[in-house]
Formats: structure tokens, sequence, C-alpha cells
């Protein structure tokens, strides 16, 4: 069987589709997988095993291009895709496997698209409270899964690797030093401010991770982020400075999944790179604040999330300054809690792999 899939365009969505991904290579083991997507996920694709061959998506993410999509559509027909499976809910993006002729197309009801897609799913939130588990239930028959709980279990989740030359390449491309061990963090988020960590935190965090606990620091994220992160970085100590790196908007996505591979644990705000760290099996501390840590969670076992639901709208949104504003949620969660859970889960994946070290021990020391 060949299919091809149409992907997401943003990157925690798109680690999720991998849960698709292995289902399918569970249930057809012979099955070819082909991803449509924009040309940032080449290098996210590539390290997931099941995908045997990358299509760019040359149009814009919100340009309808009826023309442009009915010639890309064409030029599949050589393929001879079976099924296509059609993630995102939106009209133009099933029009592609429809002028593609493509037999079965298959994804949930979007914008009245019923006459692209003739395997028709009814998405009803409640049955399907997870993005993860409307991913993975439209690898089986519809009439098998019809809830969350008819999905066979365990979900396999997201899951990616990268080798040790790759973690060496790219540590000594941006001088990451060997001598002490990596805590990363990802202050950024594609939503805005809204769902970030305040960035005086993040400092405040940085710099007792490097004074008191001894790890160097890499802050990662995209060119969108720069700000974030000199923010974070101009308030170091010059000590601290020298132990942090401000890697945002520096590395290719494939350099900042090689270095999340080299932290010993990541903090990070709900974004992209926390499911990128989920599936690298990295611990992760995540930090929610008005968005649904259960939508979207982190697919990992070694994950503590801290959220502080706020009730009162007016009480939400916080001005810091002109160009910061941020929700109270998050500026409620305190460096010293962060720091105290991160040192927990430390412990727990050191006990994990039978080792002595005892953090607690050595941050009272």
């Amino acid at each position: 069987m060949k299919i091809v899939v149409i992907a997401p365009n943003w990157v925690g969505d798109m680690m999720m589709t991998q849960s698709l991904f292995r289902t399918l290579k569970v249930l057809y083991p012979n099955i070819i997988i082909d991803v449509m997507a924009s040309n940032w996920c080449y290098e996210l694709l590539k390290k997931m095993p099941e995908v045997h061959d990358y299509i760019l998506m040359p149009l814009n993410h919100g340009s309808l291009a009826f023309f442009q999509r009915h010639k890309i559509g064409i030029n599949l027909r050589h393929k001879n895709y079976d099924k296509a499976y059609i993630l995102p809910n939106s009209f133009k993006s099933a029009l592609i496997p429809f002028f593609a002729n493509i037999p079965l197309r298959i994804g949930w009801c979007g914008e009245n698209r019923y006459w692209l897609i003739n395997d028709m799913r009814v998405l009803k939130s409640i049955a399907f409270p997870q993005m993860v588990q409307r991913y993975v239930a439209l690898a089986y028959p519809k009439d098998l899964v019809n809830n969350a709980d008819s999905i066979p279990k365990p979900i396999l989740w997201p899951k990616i690797s990268v080798s040790d030359s790759e973690k060496i390449k790219s540590k000594k491309k941006f001088y990451v030093s060997n001598k002490l061990p990596i805590i990363g963090i990802c202050p950024g988020s594609g939503a805005g401010l809204a769902k970030c960590w305040p960035y005086y935190h993040y400092a405040k965090l940085t710099e007792l991770l490097y004074s008191i606990y001894g790890y160097q620091i890499l802050i990662f994220g995209s060119k969108l982020d720069y700000d974030i992160g000199y923010a974070i970085w101009k308030l170091l100590s010059l000590n601290c400075q020298y132990h942090c790196l401000n890697l945002v908007g520096k590395t290719t996505l494939n350099e900042a999944v090689n270095l999340l591979a080299s932290c010993v644990a990541v903090v990070t705000n709900d974004s992209g790179l926390m499911h990128i760290a989920a599936a690298l099996n990295i611990p992760i501390i995540a930090l929610y604040g008005p968005t649904n840590p259960n939508f979207t969670p982190p697919l990992s076992n070694k994950v503590k999330i801290i959220h502080i639901a706020i009730n009162n709208d007016k009480k939400r949104i916080v001005k810091i300054n002109r160009n910061n504003i941020y929700h109270k949620s998050l500026i409620d969660i305190k460096p010293a809690q962060v720091i105290n859970e991160l040192i927990n889960l430390l412990e727990l994946e050191n006990c994990n792999h039978n080792e002595s070290i005892n953090y607690k021990n050595i941050i009272n020391g």
C-alpha cells in the first residue's frame, strides 16, 4: 500500500503526526508513507524512520491558490497513491488529493469539503479530547473507532533519535562545552507571548541553574523568538552569560533537535520544541498558561506539567511594559517552583538509571 499524508503546518502538530505514521506501520508493515509538507518540515521528517519520501508543499499556509493546487494534484497522479490522509481541517488542504485522483481520501469533517473527502469522519471533541487521538483514529476504519477509548492501546507516541555523531557535530559548531551538563530552555511560542512564561522568570531560573546547580544553559527558539532570547541573556550576570548560549534564531531545526538531544532536561512553554523534546524522551518541565494541557500535552512519561488555572477574566492579562503582555497564570508560576520540580524530575531519572547522584544534597551542599 502506498499513501500520502497532507501534514499540518505547526511543529508540535507535525510531531504528533508521527503517532499516525507509527500506527500505520504496525497495521500495514509494508506500507509506503510519503508526506506533503512545508519546506521547514523536511529536517524533522528525516528523523522519522516511518517516512519514505517528502513532497514539498510550495504554497503559503494561508493561500487558496486553487489552480496551483490543481496542477500539483495532476503532477502527483503518476505516483499511484492508494490513500491520502488529510490532517488539516481546511478546505484547501483536501484539494490536492482530490485532483490527484487518489481513490480513498480520509479526514475529519472540516470546512465544507464533503465532496473532496470520501472517507469522512465526524469529529466530536468530547469523544477525542486529545489531538494525537484524532490523528491516530484515522488509521482505523471509522466503524471500529468512534471514541478515544476504542483506539487500541497503547497509542504509539512520537519517537525520534539522534546519533552521537550528530550531537558532537552540532555541539562543536556552536562551541557547547562538554564540561558541564546541559539544561535547555525554550522560552518562545508560535502563538505569541500569551503562551510564554515571562522572560524575567526564565532569566532567574537560568541564573540559579548555573550559579547554584552547576548547569550550562542553551536557549532555543526560532528567529521570531529573538527578542525573548536576548532579553533573558541580557538579565544574566557576566559569569552566567559565559555559561549560557543564546541560540535563538541561530540554528537550523535539525541542529536544534541535535542539541536538545544533548540536554539532561528541558524547561519549555507549550510549543513545538516541547513536543520535539518529548519525542527525544528528555525529562521536561512544561509550563502551561491559557492553553489546555489536556489537548496537546507532551507525549512522554518524563514530564511534569505546571499549570495554574485562572478563572477571573479580568486577571488574565498583565501588561509588564509596552512590549511584554503575559498571561497571569504564567506569571504566577515562580522560578522556585519550577526548579524544585526540575530537580525532582532529574532525581527520578537518576533512580531509573540506577545512578547514585543526589541532586538535593548537591544543591544544599
